[in-house]
């Protein structure tokens, strides 16, 4: 059972600063829209704004998209839950809106990342 505020942790994890707070580029699952299937709930990819379905979806796009692009970190798109998830560390945190980096900030810590730093 899903609930509203599930994270175990408050603090956040090292992926938090690869991450923003982008827009849901669409309302509902991008592939499952195209595929014209159905889906549980919705996860919105903190670094890009894709919308995917969750793991209880038959498809599990979120998932797949993680898998294929690398993005660690989700919220779900639903109102009123404030939780993110992150793939890497398997952990929830709490949601924080408008605090995780953003814009060039992101681009600069990740190379920093990048480059052992």
């Amino acid at each position: 059972m899903e609930s509203k505020d599930r994270p175990d942790a408050d603090d956040r994890c090292e992926h938090f600063q690869l991450v923003g707070n982008p827009s849901p580029r669409t309302k509902g699952c991008e592939e499952c829209m195209a595929l014209g299937e159905k889906w549980v709930a919705l996860r919105v990819c903190l670094s890009c704004g894709h919308v995917g379905c969750c793991e209880d979806s038959p498809h599990a796009h979120a998932f797949v998209h993680f898998k294929s692009t690398g993005h660690p970190i989700i919220r779900p798109l639903e109102r009123g839950h404030r939780w993110t998830w992150c793939y890497i560390d398997s952990r929830y945190f709490k949601w924080m809106p408008g605090s995780t980096a953003s814009g060039p900030e992101r681009i600069s810590a990740w190379l920093r990342r990048l480059r052992g730093r």
